[in-house]
C-alpha cells in the first residue's frame, strides 16, 4: 500500500488514489446502493407553530426507476410516486387518481415538506449532473472529511447551482451538504448524524434539512431499515404497482 498524492490532499486508500467524483459516487452509493435499494423511513416537518409526521418505504433500481409509498399517517396511507426514466406520477387512492408530475413541480416541495419532488424521486445524479472538485479537508460531527465543490453541468437539468458536501474519509458518509441556486445564493443546509450500521453499511440515520430564508422550519428525516441490491425488476415500477404496493 502506498500513499498517493491527490489534488494536493494525501489518501491511503488500498493503494489507490480516488478523485472527487469517485468520493461522491461511494458516498452515493451508500444510500442508493450498487444497483438497488429499500428503506423505511419517517420524515418530520416542523414549523413554527406545529410538525407533523409521516412515514413512508422507498425502492429505487438504478438511476432511472423509484417507487414511495405513505404509509402513514392514515389519511395520507396509501398514496405513490412513481419515477420511470425521466416520467414521474403520484397516485392518490382517496380520489382514484393518477397525475403526471411535469418538470415544473420537480422544485415544489413533497407532502408539505422542505424537500422537493426531485430529492425524494431522485431524478438528477449528483455523481453524473456534477463537476467535482475537492475544496480541502474539514472535520464535521467528529469526522474528518473531504469538502467537495460541486458545480452543475451546463447541460444537467438540475435544481442547485451547485452544492458543497462534506464527505467523511472513512466511511464515505454525507455529514454535512449546502445547496446553491443558480445565483450562488445559500437555499438549505442538511446535516447528517445517528451513525449506525444498517444490511451491513455504515451510514447516517438522521438528516436533518434547514431552508436558509425560513427561520423555525426544518425538515428531519429517519431512516428506520435499509436493504440493498434487493432482488426487485423494472417490471416492479409499474402503474399498476403503484396501485397495489402495501
Amino acid at each position: 500500500m502506498s500513499l498517493v498524492l491527490l489534488a494536493g490532499f494525501s489518501q491511503i486508500i488500498s493503494g489507490q488514489s480516488l478523485s472527487a467524483s469517485d468520493v461522491v459516487k461511494r458516498a452515493d452509493e451508500k444510500f442508493n446502493g450498487e444497483k438497488s435499494s429499500m428503506m423505511v423511513m419517517s420524515m418530520t416537518i416542523v414549523r413554527p407553530t406545529w410538525q407533523r409526521t409521516i412515514e413512508f418505504k422507498n425502492w429505487t433500481l438504478g438511476r432511472d426507476y423509484a417507487l414511495t409509498l405513505i404509509t402513514a399517517p392514515a389519511k395520507d396511507g396509501g398514496q405513490t410516486f412513481l419515477k420511470r426514466t425521466t416520467e414521474m406520477w403520484s397516485w392518490n387512492p382517496s380520489i382514484n387518481r393518477l397525475i403526471k408530475l411535469p418538470p415544473s413541480m420537480m422544485s415544489q416541495g413533497w407532502m408539505g415538506s422542505d424537500y422537493t419532488n426531485d430529492d425524494i424521486l431522485k431524478e438528477s445524479s449528483v455523481v453524473n449532473d456534477y463537476v467535482h472538485t475537492f475544496e480541502g479537508d474539514e472535520t464535521i460531527g467528529g469526522r474528518e472529511c473531504y469538502r467537495i465543490k460541486m458545480v452543475a453541468k451546463e447541460d444537467a437539468a438540475v435544481i442547485w447551482g451547485h452544492q458543497i458536501r462534506w464527505i467523511d474519509k472513512k466511511e464515505f458518509l454525507v455529514m454535512k451538504a449546502e445547496l446553491y441556486d443558480e445565483d450562488g445564493a445559500l437555499v438549505r443546509t442538511e446535516t447528517g448524524s445517528d451513525i449506525k450500521l444498517m444490511d451491513g453499511r455504515t451510514i447516517q440515520t438522521r438528516i436533518e434539512l434547514v431552508p436558509e430564508d425560513e427561520p423555525g422550519n426544518k425538515t428531519i428525516v429517519t431512516i428506520k431499515e435499509i436493504k440493498f441490491n434487493i432482488p426487485v425488476q423494472e417490471s416492479f415500477f409499474s402503474q399498476q404497482n403503484m396501485k397495489n404496493i402495501r
